[in-house]
């Protein structure tokens, strides 16, 4: 009697165990939460503005070392056209978070670099001119390649920087 539950029970687990694997497989989405990994893909549910997502779970994420545009209390120069920009990259898509040395702001958000296609999405909205630098953070992976998108986007006069007064 005791073989025969004792099978009966290694049956049950293993296929649970695989019935959770094909779950995974054939539904995707990550097991882990955005803050508990930094490298799972996950669905942009809504875009915030051109700094902020937020994405299936619900977790709002604010894009590392990007300075967008305000859209909400008084809008700044260039928020709209960062916010639609910002939609337009990521908005229904899979994205990449990766983390970086802090977690989160003030505010709760995650902080994270945003991969879309293999597409660094904080780089490519400053290198286009929708966002600066934010300089406030201890981001550090890709800080440099920020920077020279900015400065090459400033030397082109792109979006923001022939449409608003300079920000700094």
């Amino acid at each position: 009697m005791r073989g025969r539950l004792g099978c009966l029970a290694a049956g049950l687990y293993v296929g649970l165990v695989l019935g959770l694997l094909v779950g995974r497989v054939l539904w995707g989405g990550p097991v882990a939460g955005p803050a508990e990994t930094g490298r799972e893909l996950y669905r942009v549910l809504r875009v915030v503005d051109g700094d902020t997502i937020v994405v299936e779970g619900g977790e709002h994420v604010r894009y590392l070392g990007v300075d967008a545009p305000e859209t909400h209390g008084t809008p700044e120069c260039y928020g709209r056209e960062a916010t639609e920009r910002n939609r337009q990259l990521v908005e229904g898509k899979r994205v990449r978070l990766e983390a970086d040395r802090r977690d989160r702001d003030r505010y709760g958000r995650l902080l994270r670099w945003v991969w879309v296609d293999g597409t660094l999405v904080n780089e490519q909205l400053i290198r286009e001119g929708y966002a600066t630098v934010y300089r406030d953070e201890p981001a550090a992976k890709y800080m440099d390649r920020l920077l020279a998108a900015e400065a090459e986007a400033r030397g082109r006069g792109a979006g923001l920087w022939s449409a608003c007064r300079p920000r700094r």
